[in-house]
């Protein structure tokens, strides 16, 4: 069963539509200030929905509904660690940050440590931060692809993946900041009204009604202790940290104009983050579960779970219930809210290599020359954030790993510059460096870790160490 002519037309005007509004943009850009910080003066509401669509976004919905689909409901509780990151952020990192605008202008998170440490600690920290988003950026465009797909059966995954990073890189290159942060307005408010009122009812009307899931769901997928407590820390010491250096989030937070607008903002993500977006996510993949337990997706070559990748049973689900059209919509949301997410990952990745790598080095004449730098830039990270798309298989494994990559080198220094008065730039060094080697060195290895910790928490305790010890040693009073 493939998808209907009329689906494939709303997607392609869907898509035109969004590379429009990045022209748009293109357009209105006269440099940096716009490109990375949106001129500093979007409100609360359009920044907070591009906070949580950046967030959480479609690989993170594609990656909850795998969730959904092995464990049940309580696979929520990754995103309870994304509410708690938010807050926490607003409360200690977000007044910490303005104070500092006061006297400097900032366009990217390692400038912070510039202004705190020195310029080596600040180059170090770009480029974790830029390759870090590099691999989050090519785990969207692997979302995108998983749902193409899944979705459309005459697309395979590595055409999808091609056309996905092209949309991408086309879109981001072009309009910048701006166009990110209000298309993502849109973006997320189609994907959430499509859930609510499209996707999850549909679904349950398909599969017979809520007692008809009843009969055939497993009794603990309806549970939320359907996890081991190691799986609640592993999702918090990787995901809570990057609310403090991830860098899309300053960028946003530099695109407030006051400390007030900028809370609000995170204290709004944070409400989207959990329950709203964590309970769809994890339903749906439940939904997916139930249809294949119950033979729905036979047509498709899945007549049991064996096979079939959990990420996929979402896309599968929405093909499958989903009528001629509607499926167009919903299949537009999905792209779009990953796209939301990987265009962001991908101005991140750019801010960090042209204003804390090269920028270093390179003077621009003018702001023009910056801007046009800067989109040459982008297109060439969002390639190859491509190709490294084409070497990894699972979504959610490629942002937890690009996470764990930059939260364990980044957020001790981080913190510690905020709050240490006896931080010094050799603990900083020692810290990121050993952070992220320790966290590296673990996943390469493959070790079966003490209580099945994720190798992120010995990477953030060896950080801790490494600071302490390579700032005491070097503090001078």
């Amino acid at each position: 069963m493939g998808i209907h002519i009329i689906d494939v037309l709303i997607f392609i005007f869907y898509m035109i539509g969004m590379l429009g509004i990045g022209y748009y943009f293109m357009r209105q850009n006269t440099g940096a200030e716009d490109y990375y910080v949106g001129g500093r003066n979007i409100s609360s509401g359009h920044i907070g929905l591009s906070v949580v669509a950046t967030d959480v976004g479609g690989g993170f919905s594609i990656g909850l509904g795998g969730l959904g689909f092995t464990m049940g409901l309580s696979g929520s509780w990754m995103l309870f660690t994304g509410l708690i990151g938010a807050w926490l952020s607003a409360v200690f990192l977000i007044p910490k940050v303005k104070e500092l605008e006061k006297i400097k202008t900032l366009y990217t998170f390692p400038e912070i440590f510039g202004h705190f440490y020195n310029p080596q600690v600040a180059i170090l920290a770009g480029l974790i931060s830029g390759i870090g988003y590099i691999g989050f950026t090519a785990s969207q465009i692997l979302a995108g692809a998983k749902l193409a797909s899944a979705t459309v059966v005459e697309l395979n995954e590595t055409h999808a993946l091609i056309l996905m990073g092209i949309i991408v890189i086309v879109y981001t290159v072009m309009g910048g900041i701006k166009a990110v942060i209000y298309s993502d307005t849109i973006q997320w408010g189609i994907l959430m009204l499509g859930l609510i009122c499209i996707g999850i009812p549909l679904a349950v009307i398909k599969l017979g009604g809520l007692a008809e899931i009843r009969a055939h769901v497993k009794p603990e997928f309806l549970r939320l202790d359907n996890l081991a407590w190691t799986d609640l820390v592993n999702w918090g010491i990787t995901i809570i940290p990057i609310w403090f250096v991830g860098m899309t989030l300053y960028q946003r937070i530099y695109a407030c104009n006051s400390e007030r607008t900028a809370k609000r903002a995170w204290f709004i993500a944070g409400i989207f983050e959990y329950p709203i977006m964590a309970f769809m996510g994890v339903a749906l993949g439940l939904l997916s579960r139930v249809a294949v337990d119950v033979g729905m997706f036979e047509y498709a070559g899945y007549a049991t779970i064996e096979g079939l990748d959990p990420e996929k049973g979402l896309p599968l689900l929405l093909r499958t219930v989903l009528p001629v059209g509607l499926l167009g919509i919903m299949l537009s949301a999905y792209f779009s809210a990953i796209m939301s997410t990987a265009d962001s990952c991908l101005m991140a990745a750019s801010g960090n290599f042209v204003t804390d790598l090269i920028g270093r080095f390179k003077k621009f004449t003018s702001e023009k020359q910056m801007l046009r730098f800067s989109q040459i830039m982008t297109l060439i990270l969002g390639g190859g954030a491509l190709f490294l798309a084409s070497q990894m298989q699972n979504v959610l494994e490629l942002m937890l790993y690009s996470y764990a990559f930059m939260v364990s080198g980044l957020f001790v220094p981080l913190v510690s510059a905020f709050y240490w008065k006896k931080s010094t730039p050799e603990g900083a060094l020692a810290g990121m460096l050993v952070g992220g080697g320790t966290t590296l060195a673990l996943i390469m290895g493959g070790w079966d870790l003490p209580l099945s910790l994720d190798a992120n928490f010995f990477g953030i305790i060896a950080s801790l160490i490494a600071f302490q010890i390579g700032s005491r040693l070097t503090y001078k009073p």
